[in-house]
């Protein structure tokens, strides 16, 4: 059998449909291995970067994993903003990538390059991937092809490279004698006596608070976190990648916490006397730039199956390494936990108190449209099944905040790597995974001319992505802080910045288009837009000086996010003590 061949089969027998690629010399043998296959076939891209999100879309979609592949040189280096994506994430995704034929390559040679567009992809990559390889003999397909598939979803999950010469891709390979890779997966579970100790302290606890990361989708366990949930009491809060893990129309739900975080989600958390967090780094953008001051009344309990992220940005009272669903299966079937405790009750009325004291959206005055609040009616008119692809900046914000994510539906959106332009892509992957559920783009001005080429993709293919632009006008988030801490100066984020006329631009794609300006406007433009079963673009005019709030500052406790409360409403809400004054100098 052909190499290449052999190597689209492997891909197919794992139930991987569609491969998003952009061609090239490099790819010659690959891509032709796909030609005429039913069960197996490309998509065309028109930009590497945007290939590689496409993949991280389908795999965060399907719960299976993402194919991308590109020729060699400059189509490589045009994926690594989607593998870094999903490497920060812990996305499972293959990347494959072309390479000059063996007789080319220099190897050790200590020359820059030899063959055309040679490029030592392997070497760059390594820092962002579970695993790189560079298949230098035929005979090595059968293993490395194994062994990149368990590496990629085993622990932790994260993307692996496999470069492929072109002179390989050719060979013919005789499968009975080619090696494979035997590896049991590891199981990473909980101690007994640290789920032990977890049951004593949710027995104990008063104030308790479960803190949802991206970690409990990754280990599919969201079902599990459901169930937890009702059977101890215990309310949940969500990091930002962890937003769509539990239902938000459900009563023990409190909202995303963070810089940008619902102000009663922050509240809730800095608050209480336990807080479990699951599948969570508990990165800066969750604590603040002071993590001391973090949940700084409770005992942190946190569970990873990571064990560089326990005990590295904040030091908990219990670390356990464990996956998360193996947790729950533990911690579910503790005696302990089979009496539902009582003691919280106090503790709900005062969180319901809160999030009806800050509610995550008000009503407009104006006629101008309020980007929460039009977040907040969007959800109101998507399906149960829908499916959000939603950018980064202050859409992201606004969306997280105000959208109401229901069981069934998803929330996709980039964390680590945070790339503006990601939406489209990643709802393209997200379309053909799930060829049958609503799928939403959000995104803004800003990034959306970042994978604006990808309309293209989206009109060939007639995929039935509802785009909704949000147009400030500019970069809204650099602009925000500027006018913060550098007194106003929006250079490059306003000055010097300018978009096309989106009519006219998505218009020409052949992709019904439609503007709205006013409050009035939004639903029945909503309800005509969603209605329809092709492509469509929405684009939404917003104030300029739309600003993403509340919002916390540089040296302030989650609690204290602007607009500042006065000191005696915020000392109103806090059961644990006030910390004084700080100097809130950026530096």
């Amino acid at each position: 059998m052909k190499l290449s061949k052999y190597v689209i089969d492997s891909l197919a027998e794992q139930g991987i449909t569609h491969i998003f690629e952009v061609c090239g010399g490099a790819l010659a043998h690959l891509l032709d291995s796909v030609y005429g296959r039913t069960d197996i076939t490309t998509v065309s891209m028109h930009h590497e970067m945007a290939a590689a999100i496409a993949a991280e879309g389908y795999a965060r979609a399907s719960e299976n994993f993402g194919v991308a592949m590109a020729t060699s040189g400059p189509g490589a280096t045009n994926l690594i903003t989607g593998i870094g994506s999903c490497y920060f994430d812990s996305v499972p995704c293959m990347y494959i990538t072309g390479q000059v034929n063996t007789y080319e390559y220099k190897f050790d040679k200590p020359v820059r390059q030899i063959g055309f567009q040679e490029t030592d992809i392997v070497s760059i990559v390594k820092p962002i991937v579970k695993k790189a390889v560079l298949v230098k003999d035929a005979d090595e397909i059968r293993f490395t092809l194994e062994e990149l598939s368990a590496v990629m979803k085993d622990g932790r999950p994260g993307p692996v490279l496999l470069d492929l010469p072109l002179d390989l891709q050719r060979e013919e390979i005789n499968i009975p004698t080619l090696k494979s890779y035997t590896k049991e997966p590891d199981e990473v579970k909980p101690p007994t006596e640290s789920i032990n100790q977890l049951a004593d302290l949710i027995h104990a606890s008063e104030r308790p608070v479960i803190l949802a990361g991206g970690g409990v989708r990754s280990s599919h366990a969201c079902e599990d976190l459901l169930q937890f949930a009702h059977r101890t009491r215990i309310p949940v809060v969500t990091s930002l990648m962890g937003l769509d893990a539990f239902p938000h129309d459900d009563s023990l739900f409190i909202g995303m916490i963070g810089t940008y975080g619902n102000r009663f989600a922050n509240l809730a958390i800095a608050n209480a006397d336990l807080v479990i967090a699951l599948g969570t780094r508990l990165d800066t953008r969750q604590t603040g730039t002071r993590p001391e001051t973090f949940a700084r009344d409770a005992t942190i309990v946190h569970v990873d199956i990571d064990s560089h992220e326990l005990n590295n940005k904040i030091k908990v009272h219990h670390a356990i390494h464990s996956d998360i669903r193996q947790f729950f299966l533990f911690i579910s079937h503790h005696p302990g936990i089979t009496r539902v405790p009582v003691k919280n009750t106090n503790w709900l009325t005062r969180i319901s108190q809160y999030k009806q004291r800050y509610p995550d959206f008000t009503l407009p005055e104006t006629p101008a449209i309020d980007p929460n609040y039009f977040f907040h009616i969007l959800s109101e008119n998507l399906k149960n099944d829908a499916i959000l692809c939603v950018d980064v900046g202050q859409i992201q914000m606004w969306a997280a905040q105000s959208l109401v994510i229901k069981k069934g539906q998803r929330f996709l959106t980039e964390g680590g790597m945070a790339s503006i332009g990601s939406a489209l892509p990643m709802a393209i992957g997200a379309a053909f995974a799930q060829p049958e559920k609503q799928i939403i783009a959000i995104t803004g001005d800003g990034g959306f001319q970042l994978n604006i080429q990808e309309l293209q993709t989206l009109y060939h293919h007639q995929l039935p992505i509802k785009i909704i632009l949000l147009n400030n006008n500019g970069y809204g988030m650099i602009k925000q802080f500027q006018e913060q801490y550098l007194n106003c100066r929006f250079q490059s984020s306003g000055i010097g910045f300018s978009n096309p006329d989106f009519q006219d631009v998505v218009t020409a794609y052949k992709i019904p288009s439609r503007k709205i300006s006013t409050k009035d406007e939004i639903v029945p433009a909503l309800q005509h837009f969603l209605s329809e079963t092709h492509p469509g673009f929405l684009e939404v005019i917003i104030d300029e000086k739309s600003r993403a709030v509340p919002k916390l500052s540089v040296n302030r406790p989650v609690e204290d996010q602007e607009p500042l409360l006065s000191r005696e409403e915020l000392k109103s809400n806090m059961i644990t003590e006030m910390l004084p004054e700080y100097d809130n100098d950026e530096n």
